[in-house]
């Protein structure tokens, strides 16, 4: 009889029977058959990314190397649009009036969004109905929510001026004035984005523990110090959520401004995306439209990477 020593320092394989494994503990057959596996389930969602968000993506970043005016042949111009467009004040003008709808709409709609979610978060009669009510503006189409705006807002028989008139308060113009064009675009955007913040700060005030609040009520904290020290903290993941998508649709605001002063009046309204329309369409200018496009997406994303690097400070996920 034969034995097999193992060399000294060693200790000798034991026979399992199964091919040896990589250091993820799978076969390479394995790995393969995991990998299309994986592939076979992202494929119904890859495909539509790949091909309405990624290839447009790509397309407008060689059309805006490109001199197009989506009839004749584009012509290769390479940086010159991003070089125009820098040097165009109509750019800079845009982004002010992006910037200013940002800064008057996401306080608003925060604001408002946080004072429906703690009142609807409460014992409160009817407030299942309330919900579907406050969340319904959501789910309307924009140009609906445009036109009705328009008609609250109509300088010369408007509902809200009407109002106005009968407490001896006589109201501006509203859409039709350079001065408040941009403030009736801000009213309507967040008159009707209420409710998506609603849903989301409400979902996060309900995954506070109740007794952290009725330990700090029988604490003596009252109803301010419980909400600024206990509430507000732990709501902050939902906050940067709405933060974060509020300032990206912000910057993306179009539907609302052409529907209800198409840009102005004077272009007191025309932000960034209208001008990309208006770049492409009225003028014939597809390249330094798309040019404008990458432009934007560069601002959206950069503003994003400081939201995200950010949040580690204020975002309290514990």
């Amino acid at each position: 009889m034969t034995a097999t020593l193992a060399r000294p320092g060693r200790t000798a394989p034991a026979a399992t029977g199964r091919a040896p494994s990589t250091r993820r503990g799978r076969t390479p057959a394995a790995r393969r058959r995991y990998a299309l596996t994986v592939l076979a389930f992202l494929l119904p969602s890859a495909l539509p990314l790949a091909m309405f968000v990624l290839g447009p993506m790509i397309a407008a970043a060689w059309i805006s190397l490109t001199d197009w005016n989506l009839l004749a042949p584009a012509g290769w111009v390479g940086l010159d649009n991003y070089a125009k467009l820098l040097a165009d004040p109509k750019t800079g003008e845009v982004f002010l009036h992006t910037l200013a709808y940002i800064a008057g709409y996401l306080p608003l709609v925060y604001l408002g969004g946080l004072a429906i979610a703690l009142g609807l978060n409460t014992a409160l009669r009817g407030r299942t109905l309330l919900r579907g009510v406050y969340f319904l503006p959501v789910v309307t189409s924009w140009i609906v929510v445009a036109l009705v705006w328009r008609w609250l807002l109509n300088p010369a028989n408007g509902v809200v001026n009407t109002v106005l008139a009968w407490f001896g308060v006589d109201g501006p113009g509203w859409w039709t004035d350079p001065a408040w064009a941009m403030p009736s675009i801000i009213l309507a955007s967040a008159w009707k984005d209420l409710g998506f913040v609603m849903v989301i700060l409400l979902a996060g005030l309900q995954a506070i523990d109740p007794a952290l609040l009725e330990a700090a009520r029988v604490d003596g904290a009252g109803w301010w110090r419980r909400l600024v020290s206990i509430t507000m903290p732990l709501l902050s993941p939902a906050t940067f959520f709405v933060v974060v998508i509020s300032l990206i649709n912000g910057f993306q605001v179009f539907d609302q401004v052409y529907a209800m002063t198409g840009g102005g009046p004077g272009g007191a309204t025309q932000v960034v995306v209208q001008q990309i329309y208006d770049l492409t369409f009225r003028y014939g200018r597809a390249g330094e439209a798309s040019a404008l496009s990458w432009m934007l997406f560069v601002v959206i994303l950069a503003v994003t990477v400081v939201q995200i690097r950010g949040q580690r400070k204020w975002v309290n996920y514990g």
